[in-house]
């Protein structure tokens, strides 16, 4: 009985806190929800030996502390019901309401399946935690308060299970929390965590710090006197506090800045609360007078707040032979960076500009992460995607119309682009930063004014993929280009069936749906596309798919004798080409074709079609190999542009480089690239990469540069 006695009197402890800001009706309901847990989790223990209900108390005192809403409260008190003692979601329904019966329901579901693999089970459960932060954004803070009092009792747990609640803590929790702004509960996690994970270093770096912290005592007194006597000298309200370096916060600079732990810890640290916006700048003012202000180091988040919406004054400042860090905020601001999304219950009742716009930004974030989560394939390409999201250093630009957009450290015109809409960075083809035209490929930088300039019909490029940095462009630049192979890969695959049923004196058009199904489930795909497309992709051989079709669905018989003869004399007809077919016709780098050469295209498994010369050396020589190649011949209207090498032997003289330059450019050639290949003293070898509209195009061009007096020999080059 004695351990019911205390249980409730903890319970009472815990309603006698809530009464300084909950009223009777809704502490009742609380009660009601704890001891319906007591009743529910009967007999059952934690590791530690306590029983079980002491957990649930814990976490419901956690959100307290947030001045958390009632029902928040009551989730967190049943928030291991469903989940552990057989209650159905219907029965807390009907006891507390839809509300908190669904908030339950989305707590229990983050923890619920079972995963093949450490990574892909934070990737799942991160995946499903969007989705309910999306419905419900209390779901996350009854679950990150559930892994705070799992983190500070995480010591009779064994081994194995410590290190991966760990590394997930700082993986994945930590970070929501320092994203919904909530820095105290995210600084304890990684503190926890990092403890956890690596016993012996927290344990060093913390011995350290309380050495240091003894011979700093002098110092640090004398520094915050003076910031007291000027504030009391110009007359502002202000609080001056210590802020302590976090262990984790230490380690990581250690490791990743390579700085060394005095290099860290000789910055003191203060922090200034106050009463209004005003008396931020005013102090800023008095403390810059008092000591010379590090250049490059001052920071204003009240006018442009962190996308979690922390607002601070932060400024470095130089004085006593030391460094000295002062935040400069007000009560509201210092509440919000500590609890951020959880301050809009403690502000609920009064009219906060503040919070409102706080619960936008999460909103924003929360939609953005639905909107990649709906692009992905896979919950592991999803984390991919917002981990980036989770750790933002951030830069500020702004668009021409003077809207500040926040992006991550690194961040391009490209992400940008997509930051703002992803039709615009979807058609975006060129920029403007600062007004002047730049590369879609530079990192911004803070302060930047950046314009993008779009094109109708415009698409993605896939070598975006190599620089973009933000989720939601990664998986945006997927997306489009996951659409438009399928799309090419249909169009290609269609036009290589119809080219292979010819052959068989037949026609798509002729060929029965009931056929059609007879084949596709003979092949064991989901339907007739997906068929086409594994033949676009190259996975299949079009002859065997139309040879199947002509003969009713199931005729595998001679797959090497694919009537190679009349492929190769092109009895069927050739595929004609034009040469911008997209993400599935490539050129081949050895023999680099351009439109006049006779050409042969050869399936390359999973990605399309390569196009070679039809004298390239790199053709398979085997009949098996013969029987993939594809005849093909060139449109007669194309514009484009093609690379093609050029070897040129000349003897040199002053001058000569820049006469074939004008060569090439006289008739109307684009060089790429030039080089000095092998040179003695009276001849050299340059080597020409210069763009040609076909064949034709190309003999103009090597007529010009042989032209040229010093040119002894030009040649095409075919590797």
């Amino acid at each position: 009985m004695g351990g019911a006695v205390s249980a409730e009197a903890t319970v009472e402890g815990l309603a006698s806190e809530l009464g300084s800001y909950l009223d009777i009706s809704r502490i009742n309901q609380v009660r009601r929800a704890y001891y319906y847990a007591e009743q529910a989790h009967e007999g059952q223990m934690r590791k530690s030996g306590d029983r079980y209900i002491t957990h649930p108390l814990a976490v419901a005192r956690i959100l307290a502390n947030l001045r958390l809403d009632h029902q928040s409260l009551m989730a967190a008190m049943l928030h291991d019901v469903i989940e552990d003692t057989g209650i159905p979601k219907d029965a807390l329904s009907e006891q507390f309401g839809e509300d908190v019966a669904e908030l339950v329901d989305g707590v229990s579901k983050l923890t619920q399946i079972e995963f093949r693999s450490r990574a892909e089970a934070q990737a799942e459960n991160f995946q499903k935690m969007t989705l309910a932060m999306a419905r419900d954004i209390r779901v996350i803070l009854v679950k990150l308060a559930d892994r705070l009092h799992n983190m500070r009792t995480l010591g009779p747990m064994p081994y194995e299970k410590r290190q991966r609640i760990a590394t997930e803590t700082l993986d994945i929790y930590a970070p929501i929390a320092n994203r919904l702004g909530m820095h105290a509960i995210s600084t304890e996690l990684e503190d926890l965590g990092f403890s956890s994970l690596h016993p012996m270093r927290a344990r060093y770096i913390s011995k350290a710090v309380d050495k240091l912290r003894g011979s700093h005592r002098e110092i640090i007194e004398e520094i915050r006197g003076k910031l007291q006597q000027k504030l009391e000298e110009r007359e502002l309200p202000g609080k001056i506090q210590g802020r302590e370096k976090h262990l984790n916060s230490i380690y990581n600079k250690m490791k990743f800045k390579h700085k060394s732990f005095h290099e860290i810890m000789d910055v003191y640290a203060f922090r200034i609360i106050t009463e209004t916006e005003d008396d931020c700048y005013r102090i800023l003012g008095a403390v810059h007078s008092l000591y010379k202000p590090l250049p490059g180091r001052f920071k204003d988040y009240i006018a442009m707040p962190k996308a979690n919406g922390y607002q601070s004054l932060h400024t470095t400042l130089f004085g006593m032979h030391v460094n000295i860090e002062i935040q400069i905020r007000t009560e509201e601001m210092e509440n919000i960076a500590n609890n951020g999304i959880a301050a809009h219950w403690m502000y609920k009742n009064e009219s906060s500009g503040v919070i409102a716009v706080n619960q936008a930004r999460v909103d924003r974030w929360v939609k953005g992460l639905m909107e990649i989560q709906e692009r992905a394939d896979d919950s592991m390409e999803f984390i991919e995607h917002v981990k980036v999201d989770l750790f933002p250093d951030e830069v500020y630009v702004f668009t021409p119309r003077g809207r500040i957009m926040e992006l991550p450290s690194g961040a391009t015109p490209v992400d940008f682009a997509y930051a703002i809409h992803t039709d615009i960075g979807n058609a975006a083809v060129a920029c403007r930063i600062n007004r002047n035209l730049a590369s879609l490929s530079q990192p911004l930088q803070s302060g930047q004014t950046v314009e993008i300039i779009t094109a109708p019909g415009a698409k993605p490029n896939p070598a975006w993929l190599s620089f973009v940095v933000t989720g939601k462009a990664r998986s945006s630049i997927r997306h489009v280009l996951k659409t438009r192979k399928r799309a090419e890969s249909l169009e290609l695959g269609r036009t290589l069936l119809k080219r292979s049923l010819k052959g068989f004196g037949a026609q798509l058009s002729d060929i029965s749906e009931a056929q059609k199904q007879l084949v596709v489930n003979h092949n064991q795909v989901n339907s007739f596309d997906d068929l086409v497309s594994d033949i676009g992709l190259g996975n299949r051989m079009a002859y065997l798919v139309a040879r199947q079709l002509v003969s009713g669905g199931t005729d595998d018989a001679g797959e090497g004798q694919s009537n190679i003869g009349n492929i190769e004399d092109g009895k069927y007809g050739a595929v004609t080409i034009r040469g911008t077919e997209g993400l599935l016709v490539k050129f081949a780098s050895c023999c680099k074709p351009i439109p006049g050469d006779p050409v042969v295209g050869i399936m390359d498994e999973g990605n399309g079609m390569v196009i070679h010369s039809d004298t390239c050396d790199r053709l398979p020589e085997d009949d098996a190999g013969r029987a993939r190649l594809t005849h093909l011949k060139w449109a007669k209207d194309i514009t484009d542009e093609f690379s093609v090498e050029l070897r040129v032997e000349l003897e040199r003289q002053r001058g000569v480089i820049a006469e074939v330059a004008n060569a090439v450019a006289m008739a109307d050639g684009n060089i790429e690239r030039i080089s000095v290949e092998d040179q003695n003293a009276r001849f050299g070898v340059v080597s020409l990469v210069v763009h040609v509209h076909g064949r034709r195009h190309l003999a103009r061009v090597m007529r010009r540069v042989r032209n040229i007096r010093a040119v002894t020999h030009i040649s095409r080059v075919r590797y």
